[in-house]
């Protein structure tokens, strides 16, 4: 009789549609994004600030001070060492602005029947090295105490004071035109800022990572390729290792899949875009800004 039942039971489950899956993916991203765009918009500036903070202690011979910016710093790539660059592909308030900017514009062009100009794919991997000149260059110029004697250039600051909001001062003009350079940028190329100029994503894209992307090579469609071709940093993958420094941890790997081969945290999570995972790892990055004092309060 149980077995009777159990069968009933299974029977009138209905197969889970795989666009309904990846449906529930893709709403699951765009809420957690919603959510700390909202609510920890602050968090990107506050690393970014713990990285000036930093270059500029060690130009001076100053001891480097636990400050908020530089916890933060730390706590966010010990965060980024384990869950990979989760940060960047859900929580990031200007990806998650670039994520918009790129929607958006795919939008327009399909009921405009008119497509803007792309970036080459062959230019891609020179372009991703900008970033790190740029981190380099900011590096330098906080060690030698020029940073901030040359304010009004830095689009970043614009944006912060646009999320917090605040009224942006004069002299900004120059980063104003740099911010809107971005945005057209953002329009042309899916994650152009994160790929080709972020200076924390450099940080980021050189930490160890403990949980990788992979995939099961042998159970691959032949000439596939639908998990470089849709990736929205072109990552390139080789035999099994999908998880690179350039990997945003988005998932969308996982969701174009035809196979469902692509798992996460070296084979231990078998779906590497499962909602439940993902929101757990979102919880746990929400306490971190939570315990580091980024989440805004609207009351």
């Amino acid at each position: 009789m149980e077995t009777q039942t159990s069968q009933k039971t299974a029977a009138k489950k209905k197969p889970v549609n795989p666009m309904q899956r990846v449906k529930l993916r893709r709403r699951v991203r765009a809420v957690i994004q919603l959510i700390f765009f909202l609510l920890a918009p602050s968090v990107y500036t506050s690393c970014f600030s713990g990285i000036k903070e930093m270059a500029t202690a060690i130009g001076a011979k100053d001891p480097i001070s636990y400050s908020s910016f530089f916890t933060t710093l730390i706590v966010l790539c010990m965060y980024t060492i384990i869950f990979g660059r989760f940060f960047c592909g859900y929580a990031c308030a200007f990806g998650a602005f670039g994520d918009a900017v790129y929607e958006l514009s795919q939008f327009i062009q399909k009921k405009a029947k008119k497509k803007l100009p792309k970036i080459p794919d062959h230019l891609t991997g020179y372009l991703q090295k900008i970033k790190y000149l740029i981190l380099l260059a900011i590096i330098i110029l906080c060690a030698a105490g020029v940073y901030d004697k040359l304010p009004g250039w830095s689009p970043w600051d614009v944006f912060s004071m646009l999320t917090a909001p605040r009224a942006i001062p004069a002299g900004y003009v120059i980063a104003i035109v740099l911010l809107l350079a971005i945005i057209v940028g953002m329009a042309l190329k899916e994650r152009f800022f994160c790929q080709f100029l972020c200076p924390m994503g450099a940080i980021f894209a050189l930490l160890p990572v403990v949980g990788r992307y992979t995939r099961n090579r042998p159970n691959c469609i032949n000439r596939c390729s639908a998990c470089s071709k849709n990736c929205p940093v072109s990552v390139e993958t080789d035999e099994d290792n999908i998880r690179m420094g350039e990997c945003i941890s988005c998932g969308k790997c996982s969701d174009v899949c035809p196979r469902r081969n692509i798992s996460y945290a070296n084979g231990r999570v078998q779906d590497g875009n499962a909602p439940i995972p993902v929101v757990v790892k979102a919880v746990i990055l929400f306490a971190v800004c939570l315990a580091l004092g980024l989440i805004r309060s609207f009351f």
